[in-house]
């Protein structure tokens, strides 16, 4: 039943969720929905930027499984931000799950650069640890499993099968280390200091989706922008920082919930979208709701991970690598024993660089790679002035190629952690989560048996999707999740969200 005619609807922040949902209830025909957003710009973590003339995304860089699936790649299909290649048959079917091959470089810490294909053992390996792990299919089972974390298992099973297969001594502590660089690698991908803090059956929560990963040309902001402009005017306040949610008023009146902004104005409302990152969430959520969140809630938050992952664009006057190369690799010689490192972080956080992605060129002698670092070693990264981090760059670039005389041009990195808005990057299953986790996240208020008004209080966000977290059709998913259940709410005949 409906408790208003004209519903007021207020959406917490203006990431992609925020936006998705707000064309999803004003394309249902509600007239009163507003998004009020703390920063200046519209996007959350979908931020582009330029090294130069090359466009950079210093947010989301990926469209993960671009296929029909994948709403994010069918908007930007539609809105023509997509390369030929993104959208050729064969780009959306295939299958990949994990990272398809490419033409690596490896270069180790002596100075030298070694064989791909000496180092394809230890690839090849890794490939294979991953594949075992997604066959482990249900909570249940991994829990009764000798490992609990994803890097428990893959330090474990490594040296236990490089003993096995390499017996060399020289060749099997090379290998180990290169394995060393790959879990540098899947610290990134899932966002978190070490894979030690992953859990292990909650790596076989996530859904992949088929197709091969693509970048938009032009940016990942022209996706927002291109959303932006089909929003009416005036639909997003900027600079409106919320500092409250006041929700579970027992009074009759209309308007229930009440939004208070950082000035102290009080906007009413029917229901509210929270959409903040979960990292937002952890830091403030003791400030950010009256009454407190409920227990069970809390606890959720607590058990699900958000970690801190950083690009760093360098640019070079000619290339240090070989002409084909899509991947460069970083080999620390003395990482074969696989262990964490506990060492001065400010000495060396510059060990947790694992490699670089090698950019297409956009113009003569501008040569761009980006490198990639997570967890604590990327926070630390963040306190550092710019000149700090490009001479720490340079000798680690002049370490790994036995070259003193290279030197970046420029550089540019990302400082997510310290974003206050954010507070890191995205997601991830920390020991212990499971979905019923995520599911409690996203649970609207009041809960289920509450006497007071359904639906006051509903939450959005990549961190909220039990399957596609981490990912920006995670985001998308869970705001037309929200927007639905309004919808429904609303109208006599409940519309399924045919999308999810």
């Amino acid at each position: 039943m409906a408790v208003s005619a004209d519903p007021k609807i207020v959406i917490v922040g203006c990431g992609i969720s925020g936006i998705i949902a707000a064309h999803r209830l004003i394309n249902a025909g509600f007239h009163h929905v507003r998004i009020l957003e703390a920063s200046v710009r519209s996007g959350g973590r979908i931020k582009t930027g330029r090294l130069g003339n090359y466009i950079t995304d210093i947010g989301a860089g990926y469209i993960h499984g671009p296929s029909e699936e994948n709403p994010v790649f069918c908007l930007a299909r539609d809105y023509g931000l997509l390369d030929p290649e993104a959208l050729t048959q064969e780009s959306q079917t295939m299958v990949v799950n994990e990272d398809p091959p490419r033409a690596l470089n490896w270069f180790s810490s002596s100075g030298q650069k070694l064989s791909a294909k000496h180092m394809s053992p230890a690839v090849e390996m890794f490939g294979e640890l991953k594949s075992d792990m997604s066959q482990m299919k249900t909570q249940e089972g991994a829990e009764e499993s000798q490992w609990v974390s994803e890097g428990h298992f893959i330090r474990s099973e490594a040296l236990l099968r490089a003993g096995e297969r390499w017996k060399d001594k020289t060749t099997r502590e090379l290998l180990l280390c290169a394995i060393s660089t790959l879990l540098k690698k899947e610290c990134c991908e899932q966002g978190t200091h070490t894979m030690d803090d992953v859990d292990l059956a909650g790596f076989t929560m996530f859904k992949y989706l088929p197709g091969l990963d693509c970048t938009l040309p032009s940016g990942f902001e022209g996706l927002i922008e291109n959303l932006m402009s089909e929003l009416p005017s005036g639909v997003v306040s900027y600079n409106r920082p919320v500092t409250c949610v006041h929700w579970n008023n027992m009074s009759s009146e209309a308007n229930t919930v009440k939004v208070e902004c950082d000035d102290g104005e009080m906007i009413a409302a029917d229901h509210v979208i929270v959409t903040v990152p979960l990292g937002y969430l952890k830091r403030h959520h003791s400030t950010l709701f009256s009454p407190p969140l409920p227990p069970h809630k809390l606890k959720s938050i607590g058990k699900v991970g958000f970690g801190t992952c950083n690009k760093m664009y360098v640019e070079f006057e000619s290339p240090w690598w070989d002409s084909h190369c899509e991947v460069i690799y970083l080999l620390w010689k003395d990482e074969w024993d696989l262990s964490v490192q506990k060492s001065d972080i400010s000495k060396s956080w510059m060990r947790k660089i694992g490699g670089f992605i090698v950019l297409p060129p956009s113009e003569r002698n501008s040569h761009i790679l980006c490198g990639w670092i997570a967890g604590h070693e990327a926070e630390y990264m963040e306190t550092l002035t710019e000149r700090e981090v490009r001479r720490s760059i340079t000798e680690l670039v002049c370490t790994f190629t036995g070259n003193p005389a290279i030197s970046p041009k420029r550089i540019l990195r990302t400082q997510w952690f310290h974003e206050p808005w954010t507070c890191g990057s995205y997601s991830y299953p920390k020991i212990g989560c499971s979905t019923q986790d995520r599911e409690n996240i996203m649970e609207p208020l009041p809960g289920k048996g509450s006497q007071s008004q359904p639906l006051q209080v509903l939450f959005a966000g990549e961190a909220t999707h039990p399957s596609h977290y981490g990912t920006v059709h995670g985001a998308v998913f869970s705001g037309w999740r929200e927007a639905d259940q309004l919808i429904s709410h609303y109208s006599p005949i409940a519309q399924t969200n045919q999308n999810t």
